[in-house]
């Protein structure tokens, strides 16, 4: 098999009133044994909060959470003294490595914020914790597939500890974009907003794409699209 499809209504859901969230991957409550991870890729929860509400301070260890936020703005405050707001257009990491605390809360008290949780195992356990906060620019994304995290940092993105890169594209109807996956690599695509298809395979808002084959792909929009796309060790 050389690609894993996962359509948008065969994620797992939880509602709580505040927060509605639909799991790619395992999670909490909802477990499934044949989507409990892909690769070094652990967990991509899209969730929406509701104005003023959000996740009072919890720890973590040993894992990169990553926070991309689609629309509203993303409160954070951490145990390393760490505060900020995360806006659609930039990208979040921290590290929690030996532990760390922290909130997420939804800035503001009028209007949801929509956002992706997105958790990556590190390469290594017991890292120093550390946070991380870049934009990304829109016309950077634009019809192209922009870097915004990697394991060394390169051209301007966040550090991830872990052998992964990942880019994110605003993608253009009737506009195509090719990646090359390479030996020894595989591909999660995650489509945010709007349609593309992948080779000959039609994606939707929500629906994730596993590729475990080698070569060129060819991504086109049908319709305006957000997707971002993870290329890891295989």
């Amino acid at each position: 098999m050389n690609q894993i499809l996962r359509p948008s209504d065969a994620r797992g859901d939880a509602d709580f009133g505040w927060l509605k969230s639909k799991h790619t991957f395992s999670f909490g409550s909802y477990f499934d044994p044949n989507h409990i991870g892909f690769g070094a890729l652990r967990v991509i929860n899209e969730d929406r909060v509701a104005p003023s509400a959000g996740f009072p301070t919890h720890p973590h260890q040993n894992m990169e959470i990553i926070s991309y936020v689609v629309s509203g703005g993303l409160e954070h405050k951490d145990s390393l003294g760490t505060g900020s707001v995360i806006w659609p257009g930039e990208l979040q990491r921290m590290s929690a490595g030996t532990g760390v605390r922290h909130s997420e809360y939804n800035h503001s008290d009028t209007d949801p914020v929509h956002f992706l949780q997105i958790w990556i195992v590190p390469e290594a356990d017991g890292i120093s914790p550390s946070y991380e906060q870049k934009a990304f620019p829109e016309d950077g994304r634009r019809d192209a597939l922009r870097l915004i995290g990697s394991r060394d940092g390169r051209d301007g993105s966040v550090t991830i500890h872990q052998d992964v890169d990942l880019y994110a594209s605003l993608l253009s109807a009737d506009r195509s974009l090719a990646f090359d996956i390479r030996p020894g690599r595989k591909v999660w695509l995650q489509l945010v907003k709007g349609k593309i298809s992948v080779n000959d395979q039609p994606l939707s808002a929500g629906d994730g794409l596993g590729l475990l084959q080698t070569g060129a792909i060819s991504l086109t929009a049908s319709e305006n699209a957000e997707f971002l796309l993870f290329d890891l060790a295989a």
